[in-house]
């Protein structure tokens, strides 16, 4: 009966009721949206790149190699010389090596010189591979295969030239030897899409002409003898390493660590990048207290709404208590009342969140590179849904306190 009767009063407030529900319905959608994206961007973060074992350079710290080497961010203490490169690569564990060469730039985009193996080895979200769209790889000295931001960004097309840069920021441009876009690299939501790939021998060709970073001054050798040399690089930045059998990875990691010949770093990626997050994730912190906050604004207006309702109520009270109900039993109405806006509200921004998810899946994926997977509600937002009902339960107490003491006064009247 007072199940019924709570029903009734709410439709008989369906209009106000109605915004409660949907500001509620709202928020728990916010709250439980940020979430979702939270665990999204963590696992795309953790997914950068997967199905490599090891990464290698020289000794430095673990984030800072994770952070050059992959994110293309900050630059390597030393490079790797091609004679340790080969000795990794000629280990018994070791299944495929990539090797990485950093240093110049296009445009305020990193230039990464590496071999075909990238392309057969780098994986990332879970073991995707990288698909080029438009165009083919590197089959000749002087192609490029840029990823999907920098085309978009500098809006380049396959056919189109490319002048590399001397470093990071630099004026000097390698422009006698310029590039051309080969082939453009789907959006991958990895640093990927912000990058220009060449081949190891183009990092060379280019470089023919300098000598301890700078151009040997009148000296320029033409294209077609320098297609003549041989572009075997002397050092590389880094190297991502694939062992046969996961048992070998500490092995293998080990006796890098300790090689004799220079100072290297061999790192677990798996494990530098929780580090990594642990530095940059501070910021869902920030997040999920701004939608929790939502959530609390909501509550506090569900609660306002119940306070100013109660003096157009007091003539429902009073008729209440005259037909024989206790204030205890009004109490319990309005909590009950609050507890069913919260439950109807939470249970729509379930629903709005899963629908705004089916729409918003494909674009966010292709614009960011940033995958939310639809899947069944987890036992954290469950238990956030169930919070929120609590808490609107805890909330609506305020008012309906204030109304147990009305009902005492009204119960009074009626009966005189």
């Amino acid at each position: 009966m007072i199940l019924r009767l709570a029903f009734g009063s709410l439709m008989a407030r369906a209009l106000t009721v109605g915004m409660t529900v949907l500001a509620i319905a709202l928020s728990v959608a916010l709250f439980l949206g940020v979430e979702k994206v939270r665990t999204g961007a963590k696992a795309s973060f953790a997914d950068t790149i997967s199905g490599t074992d090891l990464i290698v350079g020289a000794r430095s710290g673990p984030v800072q190699l994770l952070l050059y080497s992959v994110f293309r961010i900050g630059n390597a203490t030393n490079n790797v010389t091609w004679e340790s490169y080969q000795d990794i690569a000629n280990r018994p564990e070791v299944d495929w090596i990539v090797p990485i060469s950093l240093g110049d730039s296009h445009r305020q985009f990193r230039v990464m010189g590496t071999t075909q193996a990238f392309f057969e080895h780098y994986k990332y979200r879970g073991g995707r591979s990288l698909e080029i769209g438009n165009g083919h790889g590197l089959d000749d000295l002087y192609d490029a295969v840029i990823g999907a931001e920098v085309a978009a960004t500098l809006d380049y097309a396959v056919g189109d030239p490319i002048v590399v840069s001397h470093g990071l920021a630099s004026f000097t441009h390698h422009d006698d030897q310029p590039f051309r876009v080969a082939g453009i690299i789907d959006r991958t939501g990895t640093p990927v899409d912000r990058t220009v790939i060449v081949s190891l021998e183009a990092i060379e060709a280019i470089h023919v002409d300098w000598q301890s970073g700078a151009q040997i001054p009148g000296q320029s050798t033409p294209v077609e003898q320098i297609r003549q040399m041989d572009l075997s690089p002397s050092a590389v930045t880094a190297a991502l390493v694939g062992v046969k059998s996961r048992l070998q990875i500490f092995g293998l990691q080990r006796w890098i660590n300790t090689y004799p010949e220079e100072p290297l770093l061999a790192v677990l990626p798996g494990v530098a990048l929780q580090e990594l997050w642990q530095i940059v994730g501070v910021a869902e912190t920030a997040l999920i207290g701004v939608s929790a906050m939502v959530v609390v604004t909501a509550l506090l207006g569900m609660m306002a709404m119940i306070f100013s309702s109660l003096n157009e109520r007091r003539r429902e009270m009073a008729i209440w208590r005259a037909m024989g109900a206790r204030p205890s039993t009004i109490l319990g109405l309005l909590v009950l009342e609050a507890a069913l806006m919260a439950a109807l509200g939470a249970l729509l921004g379930l629903a709005l969140l899963y629908a705004g998810l089916a729409l918003a899946q494909p674009v966010v994926d292709s614009a960011f590179g940033l995958w939310l997977p639809i899947a069944p509600p987890t036992g954290r937002e469950l238990a956030t849904l169930a919070g929120v009902i609590v808490a609107a339960a805890l909330v609506s107490l305020f008012p309906a306190l204030r109304a147990y003491r009305l009902s005492l006064s009204d119960g009074m009247m009626v009966r005189i």
